[in-house]
């Protein structure tokens, strides 16, 4: 064998060897591209737990405040609040013309927008959402119907929005309340309630939805404003408090948001590998008494002022929620304008004395008791309703004339019961539709006769009309005037009993940034990253 030809065999050698070589490492690497592209994603990915859950994924139908802020992540409106603020800024809309009357706006819309099914966001998509809303009379149906008269388009990026009533704080309602947002007609059935993923046009779209158990989100590449800060958003629906408090600890989650104990927001403050984020919410508590059933006759009206008098706030705060929340003395809640303190002023605070004064004015003793069913729901407000129940009977039953059955019901099977109105008294909270007085008032009021009222069935024709007086004043001094009134009625005639006024808390792993709360309570997932 020549030189010449070992040479070149040597070469052909070399250039197998070097493309077997290659090919391994390309092999290998490939094989590693699954894991590389897993642990992008996990860079990119929030897991949030908590311990509420999505009622119903359609705006016409849910009426809870987390099913409205996933609504918030997944959806916009006309307008949206400044994240940290209760400031208006923009949302689908760019601008707004109203008349002098007050009475009709005329919004301008973004142009080019699309749902995630592909559907055109326009005006006529608002005008088909708004009726829709009003059209199959939900839960949620008043914050429109009570407003709205019509809905026009004017053209395809121009709707015009006519209210029965002039209300200075019309936008606010816009901003908040996903009965306004627009979805897609493609996607929503026109008559019947039905929860759809695909048919929102927000920050982020939905692309796993496994009902109570987790929810997962990834950017909507299409959305028209800034790209949320981190891709991917995972939600891990927990059963219970105890569950939630040992995620956050051991690291399974990256945020643990609504509702903690007392005792483990307490024990959380003081780990240094978490964060705290905490603000004044505007969520309250209270008992609600219906006036349609045992508390109707008008003796019993003495006995709810009784119940009034006979509640302990304070120990509530101090011995359920360790001080984590406020005594409130009023549905509105401390330190929105309008605020009184009459609960107090007429009944004091655990005040046994006047409550004994009132029932035997009202014809009980301590062998005549007035009985009643107290209900509370155990999870949709986190582990300590059970506690808060047991104190209230404690409160009541301390009289000698009140006897209480505890009794208890999950959140939908409650929710039935209220509107039912098959609950004679009951537990129940509120958080804000939108940012004004009229909100923790008017809805707490029946229409007219027979209405639920929020579950209080509490029908008075000339307190309706000293609200719509309010609703329609421009200036917060005349507001003012006319929602002191409201509450001195509400405390003589007491269709519900303020209880407390929460905080907001979420805790966050270190390297978590951007957890932002405010009085809107709705936690916006797309300001969350990591670092």
């Amino acid at each position: 064998m020549s030189s010449k030809k070992a040479i070149s065999r040597l070469a052909m050698v070399g250039i197998i060897i070097v493309v077997i070589v290659v090919a391994a490492v390309g092999v290998y690497w490939y094989s590693l591209e699954p894991e590389r592209l897993r642990q992008e994603k996990l860079k990119q990915t929030i897991v949030i737990g908590t311990t509420d859950k999505i009622h119903r994924l359609d705006p016409a139908k849910a009426y809870d405040f987390y099913t409205w802020e996933v609504m918030t992540n997944i959806g916009e409106g006309l307008m949206k609040y400044k994240p940290g603020t209760t400031e208006l800024e923009w949302g689908i809309a760019t601008n707004y013309t109203v008349s002098a009357s007050g009475l009709n706006y005329t919004f301008t819309l973004r142009e080019g927008l699309k749902f995630n099914d592909g559907t055109p966001l326009n005006a006529t998509a608002v005008k088909w959402s708004i009726e829709r809303v009003i059209r199959l009379d939900q839960d949620p149906a008043w914050l429109v119907s009570a407003f709205v008269d019509s809905v026009e388009v004017v053209d395809t990026y121009k709707v015009k929005i006519n209210l029965k009533d002039a209300v200075s704080y019309f936008p606010a309602l816009l901003a908040l309340a996903p009965t306004y947002f627009p979805i897609s007609s493609k996607a929503f059935p026109a008559n019947e309630v039905k929860d759809v993923t695909d048919g929102w046009h927000g920050p982020y779209k939905v692309t796993k939805w496994e009902k109570d158990v987790v929810l997962e989100l990834e950017a909507n590449p299409d959305y028209y404003g800034t790209q949320p800060k981190s891709k991917y958003i995972v939600v891990n629906f927990i059963k219970d408090a105890i569950t939630l408090r040992f995620a956050i600890q051991k690291g399974d989650i990256d945020i643990a948001w609504r509702t903690l104990r007392p005792i483990d927001i307490s024990d959380l403050k003081t780990m240094e590998e978490l964060n705290v984020t905490e603000v004044p919410g505007p969520y309250i508590r209270y008992i609600i008494l219906n006036t349609n059933t045992t508390m109707h006759p008008d003796n019993v009206k003495l006995v709810r002022q009784a119940i009034a008098a006979a509640v302990n706030r304070t120990a509530i705060a101090k011995k359920v929620f360790m001080g984590t929340v406020e005594p409130l003395y009023s549905m509105i809640p401390m330190g929105m304008w309008g605020h009184t303190d009459e609960f107090k002023t007429k009944y004091g605070d655990g005040n046994l004395t006047l409550a004994r004064a009132l029932l035997t004015q009202a014809g009980y003793s301590e062998t005549n008791k007035f009985a009643f069913d107290l209900w509370y729901t155990p999870t949709h407000y986190g582990d300590t309703e059970a506690d808060v129940a047991v104190i209230l009977k404690d409160d009541l039953e301390k009289t000698g004339m009140i006897s209480v059955t505890l009794k208890s019901a999950e959140w939908s099977t409650y929710l039935d019961y209220m509107f039912a109105g098959t609950m004679p008294v009951f537990l129940l909270g509120w958080y804000p539709d939108y940012i004004d007085p009229d909100d923790y008032t008017s809805p707490f009021v029946a229409l007219v006769e027979g209405d639920y009222g929020t579950g209080t069935f509490y029908y008075n024709a000339t307190l309706n009309e000293v609200l719509r007086e309010a609703r329609i004043k421009l200036t917060i001094e005349e507001r003012t005037e006319l929602y002191e009134e409201v509450q001195r009625t509400f405390a003589e005639d007491v269709p519900h009993i303020p209880l407390f006024q929460g905080t907001l808390y979420a805790f966050s792993r270190a390297n978590i940034r951007g957890v932002v709360l405010d009085a809107t309570m709705l936690f916006r997932y797309y300001l969350v990253y990591k670092v």
